[in-house]
């Protein structure tokens, strides 16, 4: 299964979703972000659990790949991305 766990949130400040992918292997959670996001209006942000060592380098390398904004890392094993387009 290449999907994650979907959480919707609603506080300001707060991402819109949450993409729960702990526990999934590379390339797993890089799938899961890229058949999500598109589902989100444009400007929103999604958080990304993933545990896996290699989402520190392959979210923000697909953010650039594919012209989305990598917002960072607030806390370990989570990643913001906006969607741009």
């Amino acid at each position: 299964m290449s999907g994650g766990r979907v959480t919707t949130t609603a506080g300001d400040g707060e991402p819109a979703e949450v993409l729960d992918c702990l526990g999934r292997r590379c390339p797993l959670p890089v799938i899961a972000l890229a058949k999500r996001l598109p589902a989100l209006p444009t400007g929103a942000v999604i958080r990304v659990l993933a545990d896996d060592p290699a989402a520190a380098n392959d979210i923000p390398a697909w953010c650039r790949m594919k012209s989305q904004e990598y917002l960072g890392s607030p806390a370990p094993s989570t990643f913001d991305v906006r969607r741009l387009s």
